[in-house]
């Protein structure tokens, strides 16, 4: 069991998050259980408001410490999270656990061009100086297809599409070689082309670098392409969790067979391991 522990590159043991509120607390999750292997893509699914976005915030510790409260066990890298202070977490989150989010538009401060946001980044969680974190920058730009890196980094954030966007959010994800990416509803908001594209930059990085990724999305044709495990969350519980093959074919809880059942399939033509 120690061997299995050492080879998990995150570790959630018993999660429990508590929020505060005019009538008392309320239990936004609860008994939440599940580990990542090195280069793993575990896809978190349910319907909006089960507590997925709540499970990826408590990874990241960046839940308001004030109002909620937050229970368990968080381990990167053997390391423990819960209750880490804010620098402490400053410096992991970006290095050593990077976020995806949603909303490209939202992870860019709109007034500093794309190469200011992009190399302070870089900067500021190595010892590299300014022309070693462009050349990184143009480098990771050019391994998610991303046209014209240098002419790219002088645009503000709006001159951008959210395709090109959310691939520079993953690059800027990738370029650390983060043991854990938290990719949240990374393909919501994107046609079915640029869908395809952000996904296989993911599996890219997966492959490449060993990044193990939580890919959290209800969207079930996603999750069949990328996943190798699937947990199924309702009501802020993880009320199945299996291998993927398993979960498509002989979905055992009531709820998956429900979503399975719902769910209108990605028009994928190819598999997002052989686009280009």
């Amino acid at each position: 069991m120690l061997g299995n522990e050492q080879s998990n590159v995150l570790q959630v043991r018993d999660l429990h998050v508590e929020v505060k509120t005019k009538n008392g607390a309320a239990t936004l999750v609860q008994d939440i259980n599940f580990e990542l292997k090195r280069g793993e893509v575990l896809g978190l699914v349910g319907q909006s408001g089960c507590g997925k976005t709540v499970t990826s915030m408590s990874i990241l510790q960046l839940l308001d410490r004030k109002t909620t409260k937050v229970t368990g066990s968080i381990k990167l890298q053997g390391h423990e999270l819960n209750g880490l202070g804010e620098q402490e977490m400053r410096g992991i989150r970006g290095k050593d656990i990077a976020f995806i989010m949603q909303n490209p538009m939202n992870a860019f401060t709109p007034v500093f061009t794309i190469g200011h946001q992009f190399i302070e980044t870089i900067r500021s969680h190595t010892q590299w100086n300014k022309k070693q974190a462009i050349e990184l920058a143009i480098e990771a730009m050019h391994h998610v297809n991303l046209p014209d890196p240098v002419k790219l980094l002088k645009y503000y954030p709006f001159q951008l599409s959210g395709g090109m966007l959310q691939r520079l959010m993953i690059a800027i994800a990738a370029c650390l070689h983060p043991s854990v990416i938290i990719a949240d509803e990374p393909t919501t908001a994107l046609d079915v082309n640029n869908q395809k594209k952000v996904l296989y930059h993911l599996d890219k990085i997966r492959s490449e670098f060993g990044s193990a990724i939580l890919l959290i999305s209800h969207d079930l044709g996603v999750i069949s392409e990328m996943a190798d495990e699937v947990a199924v969350m309702q009501n802020g519980r993880i009320v199945e969790k299996a291998d993927v093959f398993q979960l498509f074919d002989e979905p055992q809880h009531e709820y998956t067979k429900k979503l399975l059942r719902a769910r209108t399939v990605l028009p994928f033509d190819q598999s997002v391991s052989h686009l280009a």
